[in-house]
């Protein structure tokens, strides 16, 4: 049977709301299952795997880093990685070159790469399927 190939684009940035989750939840699911995986991000979504994030102490309830133990959008993103590689496929990260630019986030962890939004259609033609998460 032909490995299917899945493509899901993702607008939201890390922590504003569950549509980030979900959708990383969803993509997860996908690399166990061996699919190879492009992930088109755009406008906040570029944050996701931006490589300076960094676990912070909690002044206010008086905890350092590490009791705080904030989860780092780079860290999922890199667990997607290695879960579709152990599953036999693969992820294409693909983030939206004009957005990372905007926002300052062009440093990624490694398996990221920058592209264009004709990055996304080409990969949708090459799709099984697209799951465009939009934030409305």
């Amino acid at each position: 049977m032909e490995k299917k190939t899945l493509t899901f684009a993702l607008m939201d940035a890390p922590y504003e709301n569950s549509r980030t989750v979900t959708a990383l939840r969803l993509i997860d699911i996908a690399a166990r299952r061996g699919y190879n995986l492009t992930v088109f991000a755009y406008e906040g979504a570029v944050s996701l795997t931006f490589a300076k994030q960094a676990a912070h102490a909690n002044a206010v309830h008086g905890r350092d880093a590490a009791q705080e133990d904030h989860p780092l959008p780079k860290d999922w993103a890199a667990a997607l990685f290695s879960s579709a590689e152990k599953s036999g496929g693969k992820i294409d990260w693909i983030n939206c070159g004009l957005c990372v630019d905007e926002r300052g986030v062009g440093e990624s962890i490694p398996g990221a790469r920058r592209g264009s939004p004709g990055d996304l259609w080409k990969a949708a033609e090459a799709s099984d399927n697209t799951l465009i998460i939009g934030t409305r």
